[in-house]
C-alpha cells in the first residue's frame, strides 16, 4: 500500500512515521501541509510533533491546512487515517473524531514506556492485534488528556469506539483511561502514544507498535477475500 505521511511546520515524528510505514511493508509517501493532492495514497498518517508551534490550541491551525481539506474528504470516503499524538489533536480539531486533548493532569510533559490494552481490533490500524492484547508503546505528550462530555464518552464506550486504553496508572488524566479512539466507521483512528517509536528492538520499547502499520495489509486481504 501507499501510505501518505503529512508533514506540518513543526512536525517532529514524520520521518519516524515514514520509517515505521516501510518496516510495516508499505511504501511511504511524503505529503506537505500545503498540498492539494494526496498523490494516490491508500492511507494517511498524521504524525506527532508541534504543528504550527501549537499556537492557539494543539492542532487548531493545522486543521485549516490545504492538505486537511483533502484528508477530511478522503476519510469521509472511507480511507484509513491514523493520527498520532499531535495528529490525534488535529483529527479532533478537524471534527473527524469527537472530544479534545487538553493539558496533562499533572501539568508536565511525559516521556515513558506506556502499557496499553487494545480494546478494538476491528479497525484498519489494529487488525494485527488480538482484542484485549496488552502492549507497551512509547508515550510522550504535554497535552494528552482526552476529554469529552459524559454523553460522548458513553457513546464511544457503547459503540466500541475506544481503540486503546491505558493500563496501570493513568499517565495524563484521560477520562476513562482512554488512549485512542476511532470514528463510527472505524477507518479514522486517533492515538496518543507513539507506535512509530516502538517498531524496532533497537529503540528500547520493543516492537509492540508495529501492528498499527502491518494491520493495513491484513485489512486489504480481508477486503479482497
Amino acid at each position: 500500500m501507499k501510505v501518505g505521511v503529512v508533514t506540518f511546520p513543526g512536525s517532529l515524528d514524520d520521518a519516524d512515521a515514514q520509517r515505521a510505514v516501510r518496516i510495516g511493508g508499505h511504501e511511504a509517501v511524503a505529503l506537505w501541509h500545503g498540498d492539494h493532492d494526496l498523490r494516490g495514497v491508500d492511507a494517511i498518517v498524521l504524525p506527532g510533533g508541534f504543528s504550527y508551534g501549537d499556537y492557539l490550541r494543539c492542532g487548531a491551525i493545522s486543521r485549516f491546512s490545504p492538505v486537511m481539506t483533502e484528508v477530511v474528504a478522503a476519510a469521509e470516503r472511507g480511507m484509513p487515517v491514523l493520527g498520532i499524538c499531535n495528529g490525534f489533536q488535529v483529527l479532533c480539531e478537524s471534527h473527524l473524531l469527537p472530544g479534545a486533548l487538553i493539558r496533562n493532569q499533572r501539568q508536565k510533559f511525559l516521556c515513558l514506556d506506556q502499557p496499553l490494552r487494545i480494546e478494538n481490533n476491528s479497525t484498519p490500524w489494529t487488525a494485527a492485534y488480538a482484542e484485549g492484547q496488552e502492549v507497551v508503546i512509547a508515550l510522550k505528550n504535554g497535552e494528552g488528556s482526552f476529554v469529552a462530555d459524559a454523553e460522548t464518552l458513553d457513546r464511544l464506550e457503547g459503540e466500541g469506539q475506544v481503540v486503546a486504553r491505558y493500563r496501570g496508572e493513568n499517565p495524563n488524566g484521560s477520562l476513562r483511561d482512554i488512549a485512542g479512539i476511532c470514528n463510527e466507521r472505524g477507518n479514522v483512528v486517533g492515538l496518543m502514544p507513539h507506535p512509530e517509536h516502538s517498531v524496532e528492538d533497537l529503540t528500547g520499547t520493543g516492537t509492540d507498535g508495529l501492528g498499527f502499520f502491518t494491520s493495513l495489509a491484513l485489512n486489504v486481504l480481508e477486503a479482497s477475500a
